[in-house]
């Protein structure tokens, strides 16, 4: 469902939800409670009205969903403005399977609309309003990418320290005592594949394989919840690798771990909040 994070504009205040595509819906009927905090929904009603309106929300959904029933758009677009013409946000989604406007019930019920929409929206409310949302839509997304890059480098951190522990068990109980620099490198790369495999399904240079293009390596590139049970699986490892357990069998006891694990991660979404 995602993350649902508060700020205060000029006194009022405004839910955003980011998704998890990194995407952000901003609730919009908490900026029409800035104009009238007793019938917002009737200061969206009025908004989506508006032929200029329709033209912006219909173009952004052509831009940014493949779905969007364009016949339905026109035909809203040719009514915009009349008299007698009437849209709420239910009825704009259900006929063009709009995903630009998301309306909600609950507790944190109303209508949220993506970051660009609900812009525009502030900017038809007050033009100092959106400045001073926009301003605070920055701050929290900043402090947001800190507090990420911190998770994230923790957790390379701890990684590094683990992989330590996983090569001294490799050099200890693996490599025979007298091999040349090249022999050991040999041994150390497969053990690393082997991580590579219990956990990403494939080897590094599969993966530079299949992303040519990609700076660094599979690791570099891996998710929050992926370094953590890579970290884990390293301890793992150098705990079986004492134990003399072949390879093959390493493997899939690994590969069972890390199945467990990321499941664990992706189920408990109390867990998952902590790590992101």
């Amino acid at each position: 469902m995602g993350k649902k994070e508060t700020v205060n504009v000029q006194g009022t205040k405004i839910t955003l939800w980011s998704k998890q595509k990194g995407e952000s819906y901003i609730c919009i009927t908490d900026i029409a409670k800035y104009r009238n905090p007793v019938e917002s929904f009737s200061i969206i009603n009025n908004w989506l009205r508006s032929r200029s309106t329709i033209e912006f929300i219909g173009l952004w959904e052509q831009l940014n969903n493949p779905n969007f029933k364009p016949l339905e758009f026109e035909r809203f677009k040719m009514e915009a403005g009349s008299n007698y013409f009437v849209l709420s946000p239910q009825r704009w989604i259900e006929a063009t399977n709009a995903i630009g406007l998301i309306s909600k019930s609950g507790r944190y019920g109303g209508t949220y609309a993506h970051e660009d929409i609900a812009f525009e929206f502030a900017s038809w409310i007050s033009s100092e309003f959106k400045l001073y949302l926009v301003t605070e839509f920055k701050r929290l997304k900043r402090n947001e990418q800190r507090r990420l890059s911190l998770e994230w480098n923790l957790q390379r951190t701890l990684s590094k320290i683990n992989y330590r522990i996983h090569t001294d068990a490799i050099k200890e109980e693996i490599i025979p005592r007298v091999v040349t620099k090249e022999q050991a490198a040999i041994i150390y790369a497969n053990e690393a594949d082997l991580l590579n495999v219990a956990l990403f399904g494939k080897t590094a240079a599969q993966w530079r394989e299949q992303n040519p293009a990609a700076d660094g390596n599979v690791r570099d590139h891996a998710a929050l919840e992926q370094l953590v049970v890579l970290s884990n699986m390293e301890s793992i490892n150098a705990l079986l690798i004492r134990q003399a357990l072949p390879q093959s069998e390493r493997l899939r006891q690994l590969n069972r771990v890390a199945i467990t694990q990321m499941r664990s991660l992706v189920e408990n979404r109390n867990l998952t909040k902590r790590l992101k």
